[in-house]
């Protein structure tokens, strides 16, 4: 799917043309015939445009012939899944004439672009990509935020009845802190090449066209340093969030193994008071001469007789603490 947009009037419109200058072009789950038509119309090499459409791929920074790729991770929301919070590649190919994006799904970052009254304009590319960057780690703070949230919720869950089911959604929970953190740490490595490519301090053909692509201007510079600042704030989080999360984990199994260990003490406690009258009336139940068998109070006497015993026997085990 291909849509077009550009600023008119301080707002992002969606013209539906690929004719003109300053366009946002945003490819989604594009088709072969889309990404040839995109390539061969603006002279965009076609391996730029299909590197975000491999799940597994990695952020990177990468410059060729005019053209600027800035790979990175995004955050995504799937309620289908087992594991509801992931991370999807999204890329960001900046022209001296205009900018693409592309990913395989609708992402919450285009739609809160879309959303924003003080959108970026896109006649300004490299303030377009930072602001871009910016959302994304500021999406990513939001979504810990919420896991988080949800974890406090299971645990409180969990206080009153211990299930598997619970303890299965606190490992989607790990499994999602997991792929954050990661993807985090990966997009900072992309934060970290761009600043040291405008601080000069790369001098390759490389850097080169990223310089004269992205154009950096002074209020740009603060902006930049906000997109690191916010992600490592969301590195911070998610690993703080990841080790209480995984010591929560490791706590509440070490209840559920303890709850089993009591429930198995008082099982093995009633078993043993229970073994008493089992005892004396198999004793009793021989066919052989025995004491008191010709007694009218032989039967209300054993009954007498076992009662004690059962009840000396769960004196003695409630004294040594085994009940």
């Amino acid at each position: 799917m291909i849509k077009v947009y550009k600023t008119v009037s301080g707002s992002i419109a969606d013209v539906g043309s690929l004719d003109g200058a300053n366009l946002w072009i945003d490819l989604v789950d594009p088709t072969e015939s889309e990404l040839d038509t995109i390539s061969e119309k603006f002279n965009i090499d076609i391996d730029l445009l299909k590197a975000p459409l491999d799940r597994e791929e990695r952020p990177r920074l990468e410059a060729y012939d005019g053209q600027v790729l800035v790979l990175i991770s995004m955050p995504t929301i799937d309620s289908e899944s087992a594991v509801s919070y992931n991370t999807l590649p999204m890329g960001i190919i900046v022209t001296e004439e205009m900018i693409v994006t592309v990913s395989l799904e609708r992402s919450l970052l285009i739609d809160q672009i879309l959303r924003t009254r003080t959108a970026p304009k896109t006649q300004k590319r490299t303030r377009f990509l930072l602001q871009l960057l910016y959302n994304n780690a500021r999406m990513f703070l939001s979504c810990l935020k919420d896991i988080d949230k949800k974890s406090t919720e299971i645990e409180q869950h969990l206080h009153k009845s211990l299930k598997n089911e619970e303890l299965i959604k606190l490992l989607n929970l790990e499994k999602s802190l997991v792929y954050f953190t990661t993807a985090l740490r990966s997009n900072e490595v992309v934060f970290e090449k761009l600043l040291r490519t405008y601080l000069r301090k790369v001098h390759d053909e490389e850097s080169e066209i990223t310089v004269r692509v992205l154009k950096k201007y002074e209020e740009d510079e603060e902006l930049l340093e906000d997109v690191i600042t916010e992600n490592k704030q969301a590195i911070d989080m998610g690993e703080i969030y990841t080790n209480i999360l995984s010591g929560t984990m490791d706590a509440f199994a070490s209840v559920i193994s303890n709850n089993l260990n009591i429930v198995m003490k008082f099982l093995a406690s009633i078993t043993i008071v229970m073994a008493i009258p089992t005892i004396i009336t198999s004793f009793f139940g021989m066919n052989v001469l025995l004491p008191y068998q010709n007694s009218p109070f032989a039967y209300i006497g054993i009954i007498i007789l076992t009662m004690c015993l059962m009840i000396a026997g769960a004196i003695m085990i409630t004294k040594k603490k085994m009940f």
